[in-house]
């Protein structure tokens, strides 16, 4: 075997996998992935859907909700819209226009 001095490096071929360090950047990071994919995965895509509708004079919330969600609690949909609009209450403007999750 050749000797190897200060600033010479040995021709032994490192060992396989590297670092123990960057095995466990890389396990990690795939882990986070795979995660991030399920979760997308399970909403059913990236962005939720959301449709627009303009405010009309007579509109509330609840009769909003109850028109373009006849199936569903009214009382939910209220507070979805609320939320996705950024709403602090059910008060609404003329000309509004609102965001609806599909």
């Amino acid at each position: 075997m050749y000797a190897a001095g200060h600033g010479i490096k040995s021709w032994r071929a490192p060992r396989a996998g590297g670092h123990p360090a960057r095995q466990a950047l890389v396990v990690a990071g795939a882990v986070v992935a795979i995660s991030l994919g399920l979760a997308v995965a399970a909403h059913g895509g990236t962005t939720p859907a959301y449709t627009t509708v303009v405010v009309e004079p007579g509109d509330t919330l609840w009769g909003i909700a109850a028109e373009h969600y006849p199936a569903d609690d009214v009382r939910a949909r209220v507070q979805d819209i609320e939320q996705a609009n950024g709403l602090r209450g059910p008060s609404i403007e003329v000309g509004q226009s609102l965001r609806l999750p599909g």
